[in-house]
């Protein structure tokens, strides 16, 4: 019969319920082969106390209502941080203009321009909002932290964000290589280092704190 996921749990509470410290309780379950992060989740799963028996932490934990609230935060975090990176190309398309540009590239630009306006007045106050609203519901109880789709959603933004930045530095390495580089287009590699990077700094700090 293989082991299930509970086992190096159970044997966590059994051993800190005797008394063994946990740096023993730690070694005893990765020379029976369980990986590092098995052993840390299991350690974590109590709190350091001095209570007669094992006190557990909260698990995480899926709701319907935060998992509501949750994906409108992110997915009006993505459509501001778009909406912004796009607006902004435009305004450096505008600033320095590229000769090999077409007639008609400036009723094209300025029709861009309004609809990244228009979804930033829209999705960046409901973003706020959103956080501001998510940001409460955790003072008034930090266990709200422990929530699986923020955990998941948190990871997943931290892709995008990682891998837009590493997009940016090939496309800069990229144009290096070629004898290409602009002053425009500089400008959209630092639009696009700022937003991806102040992303992944923020939230990366977040699940830091967190973990």
């Amino acid at each position: 019969m293989s082991a299930t996921p509970d086992e190096p749990t159970e044997f966590v509470k059994a051993a800190l319920a005797r008394g063994v410290p946990r740096e023993q309780i730690e070694a005893a379950l990765r020379k029976a082969g369980w990986t590092t992060d098995q052993t840390r989740a299991a350690l974590a799963s109590f709190a350091e106390s001095d209570f007669p028996i094992p006190v557990p932490r909260p698990r995480p934990y899926l709701d319907a209502r935060e998992a509501f609230l949750y994906l409108v935060l992110f997915s009006t975090l993505y459509m501001s941080a778009y909406y912004l990176g796009d607006l902004l190309f435009d305004i450096i398309n505008a600033a320095f203009p590229d000769p090999a540009d077409r007639a008609d590239m400036m009723t094209h630009r300025h029709i861009s321009m309004r609809w990244s306006i228009s979804w930033l007045i829209v999705a960046f106050p409901a973003f706020l909002y959103m956080s501001r609203l998510v940001g409460r519901e955790i003072a008034a109880d930090p266990n709200k932290r422990h929530s699986k789709v923020r955990r998941w959603l948190t990871y997943v933004t931290l892709f995008i964000a990682s891998g837009a930045i590493i997009g940016d530095v090939v496309a800069l390495v990229y144009n290096l290589l070629g004898g290409e580089i602009t002053v425009r287009f500089l400008l959209k590699v630092l639009v696009v280092a700022f937003i991806a990077g102040s992303a992944f700094w923020y939230y990366l700090t977040d699940i830091r704190r967190e973990e």
